[in-house]
């Protein structure tokens, strides 16, 4: 290890070496790349015999921003948390290892834990910071691992944990000293964090941590007061003269006095002399003056004023991210839920502000930063190149970077610019259900709830495509190897119209009378080509939707008949509550003569669907009134089409 000491003092040639490269192409400093844990909280163990599932933590990072999403419960935090036990962070918080870390499977907990970080790209000023702490990999190229064991000394005493911090994969490496552990501390924000507490003055505290790394700070810390002339430049030399303008204030002068003859010096025992002092600090050094220092938000103000917790926030964010910049080297950014009391608008901006600091969308020099974050905001995701997102999922962890999934290269500049908020919510869901227009997205939903299947009970959200791109969304959850546990339902129309159809609603589609039952089977087998994992496409029994749901049964065909009837007189005016009473009574009466006069199921659905295939009235609107009706009328699965009710089906259960 001496080798290591004596090259030591090159971390700042290192870290101006990586300031220079930053701006080069592929010009990067080294960086997190991956992440194991083996039976830490939610993360398992390796199979321990065959058909057992490997549940142990195997993730990979990008040297940018990585952004993992997912629901409540499914190892977003796990995640954070072991990198923070690798690596430590800035703030010195103390991470107190307790029973509950360790994971438990079948009722047992594992006495355990295992949590290794591996670093890559390391540039040769880099690689001689960390001499004897490297791996040569089997591609020539050095990494630096820190491996963390914890081991449970005493079941019964859970607080009694011991803890080895080495390098190497395994953790057979040389020891990782703390001046090496010093470089490669990570900066860490907490999801429910007092962002006007940290930035307060007072003893430790967080600012004067931030300023205290700050380079032009560094000589702050001589005094430069001179006591003849009154005048000083530097924060201890200020911090000096204050002093010394305070021994001389009379006010001060006479409080002290009083204190020490009339109280203090009657507590002295014998001899002893008891004197008091009245200052701004014990000792004037750059710790106690950085102490002293708080940071206050002004926003379109010249006086202060006390201000929400959303831009406490962002200016707390905005004060790490001024340490980071002056981090020696492998500056590291882990951020739990960054959208914490913003608003969306602001949620935005940090998270653009995130991707600059990383690199991603900036051409300035300076260092990148890497940045891990967590969230559970849809805006954030949608802001989110998709390459750049994990999914975590029920304690496995699926990246979407090219490669990764079934998306194809095309699929990525789609996403980038049609993922917007409102379909981002399927990274949190248990299932999603991805439909093809408006109607669908509206209706659907009321309609599962109206036959005991909530999407909100089951943790569905449902996602409207529009007329293209179905399969671009679908393809994030497809993958080689393990699949990702969503259950992914694309429902879409079967567009071959019924025998029977006027040639004014037949368009250009095909009829299905006039095919064999070898081309309805091609073509329905074409709508469902890009199937695969737990991604399934329903598609409709006969046509679209409107349609099969009133050719589905006459209780169905009744309910129709009163939306697409209130949809035709809402075109221009919407109807009172009193018209649309009577619209729907007489749809209903329709649907009732129509039954009397022996008309078919099939040939009232036509009639009931006219008006929407020719635009006399909004699918939309239509899919509303629906959706109203549900409320009155009572349905059950043998009521609606077969391919919504085995969608229902699938989007409830648990995934594979």
């Amino acid at each position: 290890m001496a080798g290591l000491w004596a090259l030591w003092p090159c971390s700042e040639r290192v870290r101006q070496a990586g300031r220079e490269d930053a701006g080069t192409i592929g010009g990067r400093f080294v960086y997190l790349a991956s992440l194991s844990a083996e039976n830490f909280r939610i993360f398992g163990a390796a199979p321990k015999q065959d058909g057992d599932r490997d549940t142990r933590l195997r993730m990979d990072f990008g040297p940018a921003t990585n952004v993992l999403v997912g629901e409540n419960g499914s190892g977003k935090t796990a995640v954070i948390d072991a990198i923070r036990l690798c690596l430590q962070t800035t703030a010195g918080d103390y991470y107190r290892i307790s029973a509950d870390d360790f994971h438990i499977h079948n009722g047992h907990r594992a006495d355990s834990f295992t949590l290794t970080c591996g670093f890559k790209d390391l540039a040769p000023q880099e690689q001689a910071v960390f001499l004897e702490l490297l791996t040569t990999e089997d591609d020539g190229s050095s990494s630096l691992y820190v491996t963390v064991r914890a081991q449970l000394i005493d079941p019964l005493r859970p607080s009694r944990v011991s803890l080895v911090t080495r390098t190497g994969p395994d953790g057979q490496g040389p020891t990782l000293d703390g001046t090496a552990r010093e470089l490669l501390k990570a900066t860490y924000l907490r999801p429910l964090r007092d962002a006007e507490a940290e930035l307060r003055s007072g003893r430790g505290s967080r600012l004067s941590q931030i300023l205290a790394g700050y380079p032009a700070i560094k000589d702050e810390g001589i005094s430069d007061f001179d006591p003849v002339e009154g005048t000083a430049t530097t924060l201890v030399g200020i911090l000096q003269r204050t002093e010394h303008h305070l021994s001389e204030n009379k006010a001060i002068i006479a409080a002290r006095d009083d204190i020490n003859a009339r109280y203090l010096q009657k507590f002295a025992i014998g001899s002893d002399v008891l004197r008091g002092e009245i200052g701004v600090s014990g000792d004037a050094t750059l710790a106690r003056a950085l102490e002293r220092l708080e940071l206050r938000l002004f926003a379109g103000t010249k006086e202060w004023t006390r201000h929400g917790l959303g831009y406490s926030n962002a200016l707390f964010m905005a004060a790490e991210l001024l340490l980071l910049n002056n981090s020696e080297l492998a500056p590291l950014l882990l951020i739990e839920e960054p959208e914490a009391h913003l608003h969306p608008q602001l949620q935005t901006r940090i998270m653009d502000l995130l991707r600059e600091r990383a690199g991603e969308a900036s051409d300035k020099p300076d260092l990148p930063v890497q940045v891990i974050c967590t969230t559970h905001s849809p805006n954030l995701a949608s802001a989110t190149p998709v390459e750049h997102l994990t999914l975590v999922s029920r304690g496995a962890t699926f990246s979407l970077a090219p490669g990764q999934t079934h998306l194809h290269p095309d699929d990525y500049a789609f996403l980038s610019r049609f993922l917007d908020v409102t379909k981002a919510n399927l990274f949190f869901a248990r299932g999603v259900a991805i439909v093809e227009g408006d109607a669908e997205a509206i209706f659907l939903p009321a309609l599962a709830t109206a036959v005991g299947r909530s999407f909100n009970e089951c943790g569905v959200s449902i996602v409207n495509v529009g007329s293209v791109g179905l399969f671009r969304y679908s393809r994030i959850f497809q993958r080689d190897g393990a699949q990702i546990p969503v259950t992914v339902a694309c429902i879409r129309d079967r567009d071959l119209v019924p025998a029977g159809t006027p040639e004014d609603m037949r368009g250009k589609l095909k009829c299905s009378a006039e095919m064999s039952a070898e081309q309805i089977d091609k073509h329905v087998k074409s709508l469902t080509d890009e199937d695969s994992g737990n991604v399934r496409t329903f598609v409709s029994d006969h046509w679209t939707l409107e349609y099969d749901l009133a050719a589905a049964s006459w209780t169905m065909a009744t309910l129709m008949n009163q939306a697409v009837r209130s949809a035709v007189a809402s075109k221009n005016k919407w109807p009172t509550a009193e018209r649309l009473a009577e619209l729907d009574g007489e749809a209903q009466r329709e649907v009732q003569q129509w039954r009397e006069s022996g008309t078919s199921l099939a040939d009232a659905a036509l009639a009931i669907y006219k008006p929407l295939r020719l635009n006399d009235a909004s699918k939309t609107i239509a899919a509303q009134h629906a959706a109203r009706l549900l409320h009155s009328t009572p349905v059950k699965d043998e009521d609606l089409p077969p391919y919504l009710v085995a969608a229902f089906d699938y989007l409830c259960a648990p995934a594979a």
